[in-house]
């Protein structure tokens, strides 16, 4: 397996400004997308840098209308200890990411289960992911909620998105984004409802994708606190490394 990096990851927004510190990704198309408006810093600023910087983003943020403000460190590396205070001093959300990659035969082989299916979503199905997703969503918001509906949209005619849709007994219960590229595949956004986990439906969602891309090495990204990582360490994904995240929300 070649070296993966974040850098092999899928974003979506668009660079706006980029110097020799960060790069400033924006998408006007989902101002309350925080994945979307964010900083990444190219090294670790100091404390003074920092501060700099995020004057900018809260004055980008505001002029946009936009009520929050987030960043991420560079890959593998820790922020220092007096930017960690100030952070925690400025109530920040600190946490970190772990980017897990895997060639698919090395995936662990699975069971088939007739009563879940794994299906690519089409124009009959777009639907039941829209629902899906609107129901998912509506934890941050109406708004937030009818966004990601548009944006689920726009993505059903990319050709660099698959969707997939999770069907148990009949019924759509989970879906997952796959992003292609040449020599790599991004699983992301993988959901299951909640009343039909531990049935192996995650599983069968990853396996489609070793199946349909045997020879793509495949990546996902894991929050660094979450449970879900210990599964992938058992399917035999590698940790190809971590990065920090913070953000801050006005609540105003």
């Amino acid at each position: 397996m070649k070296k993966i990096s974040f850098k092999d990851t899928y974003t979506l927004g668009n660079i706006v400004n980029e110097n020799t510190h960060f790069k400033h990704i924006f998408y006007p198309e989902m101002l309350i997308r925080y994945d979307s408006n964010f900083i990444e810093f190219k090294i670790l600023p100091s404390l003074d840098e920092f501060k700099e910087t995020e004057r900018y983003l809260k004055e980008f943020h505001l002029r946009k209308g936009q009520k929050h403000v987030k960043f991420y460190f560079p890959e593998n590396i820790k922020p220092t200890s007096d930017l960690l205070t100030y952070l925690t001093d400025m109530s920040y959300e600190i946490g970190f990411l772990e980017l897990y990659a895997i060639e698919p035969k090395q995936f662990p082989p699975i069971g088939k289960n007739s009563d879940i299916e794994i299906k690519v979503v089409t124009g009959k199905t777009l639907d039941f992911l829209l629902n899906l997703h609107y129901k998912n969503s509506l934890l941050f918001g109406i708004e937030f909620a009818k966004q990601k509906n548009e944006l689920i949209k726009r993505q059903f005619i990319d050709s660099s998105v698959q969707q997939v849709l999770a069907f148990y007994k009949g019924q759509p219960v989970g879906h997952m984004d796959i992003i292609i590229s040449d020599k790599i595949v991004e699983i992301d956004d993988l959901s299951v409802n909640e009343l039909v986990q531990k049935k192996g439906i995650g599983s069968q969602l990853q396996k489609f994708v070793m199946d349909s891309f045997p020879d793509k090495t495949v990546l996902l990204i894991a929050d660094g606190e979450d449970t879900p990582r210990e599964m992938y360490q058992k399917q035999h994904y590698i940790n190809s490394g971590f990065k920090y995240e913070i953000q801050k929300v006005d609540k105003d």
